[in-house]
Formats: C-alpha cells, sequence, structure tokens
C-alpha cells in the first residue's frame, strides 16, 4: 500500500458519495452508477496512475451522458 493511493482512494470515494447521494435524490441512473462505482473501484486498483485515470473517467461521464 502506498499513501498516495490511500488518498485517491479516499477523494475518489468522496465524490462518489456525493454523486451517489444525488442520483440517488434526483433519481438519474448515470449519476448513481458512477458513484457507486468510484466508491468501489479503488479497492481493485493497484497502479496510481490508473487509479487517477479511471476516477477522473468516472466523474466526467455524468458530465458527457445525460440519460
Amino acid at each position: 500500500m502506498d499513501a498516495s493511493l490511500l488518498f485517491w482512494g479516499l477523494i475518489f470515494s468522496s465524490i462518489g458519495i456525493g454523486f451517489f447521494v444525488y442520483g440517488k435524490k434526483q433519481q438519474a441512473i448515470v449519476p448513481l452508477l458512477c458513484g457507486l462505482a468510484l466508491m468501489i473501484f479503488p479497492y481493485f486498483v493497484s497502479n496510481v496512475i490508473v487509479l487517477v485515470v479511471v476516477g477522473v473517467v468516472l466523474m466526467a461521464i455524468p458530465y458527457f451522458v445525460r440519460i
């Protein structure tokens, strides 16, 4: 475990909680699923660069996909 891995995991999980709560209150499926993914994926990624890239992509999906 690296300190930067823990830090980025905490950041993306916190943002994921925000997306999840927003998606649940607004009944919007895209932010809900992206929030869930942002909370879960840091547990399965062990490379910091991959963690940051996937996190940024997951954060950008609700902006570009409006369902």
